[in-house]
């Protein structure tokens, strides 16, 4: 078992306006074979803690720790996390124009492993993830990105997760912008490689609808960049009859 351990961190980004704190000591540990779900309100934090793990340059960590297994995160730089098992689908997949989904797979799967991928073996996995994620075959051979729809977008992260096999997969919304149809195609990806019990996942999302297709095991309420509440799937259908309200005027009341 592998463990992601989040403790009492503070985050902040530099503004025109001056230092801004976001996260404001966020405590969290997952281990593989859970399923953590963030839910909060816009500008709650989420997205930010997402990227801090993955190691984004704008955000700056004042204080606090993130370890894997015991070693040091944020003493990793990027690629480094990539290889020690950290997965970021991000919210918004941006476009590599000149690489090829082809090329891009398997030189990823080569610098996370050490090692290039058995080509027969490699190719036959590539082309039965695309098919169980209903990605035409002919995508292979396009630019990553370049001219994808945002449901295309969505299912080509779901892809490299299930090529990649992370330790901990971090899902940034990636509900968002999904109709009914890819929503259960994503969903049962990362379903797929959650079965096989060696993979964490912290899934962050504004709405239960996702939850209805991958079951988390605990439920965090974001707001104001701190953990307001935390408890198990049952959280998540008080949040669809409640909303925010009572964590937001809470923290009103705090500041």
């Amino acid at each position: 078992m592998s463990t992601l351990e989040i403790k009492d961190l503070h985050v902040s980004i530099d503004t025109e306006q001056g230092n801004v704190p976001i996260l404001k000591g966020v405590t969290l540990t997952i281990n593989t074979g859970e399923t953590h779900a963030i839910m909060g309100p816009n500008g709650s934090g989420k997205s930010t803690l997402a990227s801090t793990i993955a190691g984004h340059p704008r955000y700056k960590v004042d204080s606090g720790s993130i370890t894997l297994d015991g070693e040091d995160v944020l003493s990793m730089s990027v690629d480094e996390r990539a290889r020690a098992g950290l997965f970021l689908a991000m919210q918004y997949p941006v476009e590599v124009p000149g690489v090829t989904m082809t090329n891009f797979l398997r030189t990823a799967k080569t610098a996370l492993d050490g090692e290039a991928p058995s080509l027969r073996h490699w190719t036959k996995d590539v082309k039965n993830a695309m098919a169980q994620l209903r990605i035409d075959a002919d995508f292979a051979q396009r630019n990553v990105n370049e001219g994808f729809s945002g449901g295309e977008k969505k299912r080509v992260e779901i892809l490299q997760l299930e090529l990649f096999r992370p330790k901990f997969s971090i899902l940034d919304e990636t509900d968002s912008g999904l109709d009914v149809d890819a929503l259960k195609v994503v969903s049962e990806g990362v379903n797929r490689e959650h079965s096989k019990g060696e993979m964490g996942t912290l899934l962050i999302t504004h709405y239960t609808r996702i939850l209805r297709y991958i079951k988390p095991d605990f439920v965090h309420v974001f707001v104001a960049g701190r953990i307001a509440e935390e408890g198990g799937p049952e959280l998540a259908d008080r949040l669809e009859e409640e909303g925010y309200d009572r964590f937001t005027a809470q923290s009103a009341v705090e500041a």
